[in-house]
C-alpha cells in the first residue's frame, strides 16, 4: 500500500495538506505527499482519523503535484 506520512511540520508546499484535531489527530500536522512510502496493508491497523470530502480533494491535488501529474 502506498502511504503518505503525517508529520507535525508543515512547510507550505503544494504537496502537503494541513490536518489536525478536526480530522481526529491530537495536534496540528500535515500530510506529506512528497514523501510517499510503501507499507504492507497489514501494518496499518490503528486508524486515528478521517478526512472530510474537502480535505480528500486537497489530498488528491497534493498527490497530483507530488507525482507531477498537473
Amino acid at each position: 500500500m502506498l502511504c503518505a506520512p503525517v508529520y507535525t511540520s508543515y512547510h507550505g508546499l503544494e504537496s502537503q495538506v494541513v490536518v489536525g484535531v478536526d480530522e481526529g489527530l491530537k495536534q496540528p500536522s500535515a500530510i506529506h505527499c512528497d514523501a510517499l512510502i510503501s507499507m504492507p496493508k497489514a501494518v496499518l491497523t490503528n486508524y486515528v482519523g478521517t478526512l472530510p470530502p474537502a480535505k480528500i480533494a486537497q489530498l488528491n491535488h497534493a498527490l497530483a503535484v507530488a507525482l507531477d501529474l498537473v
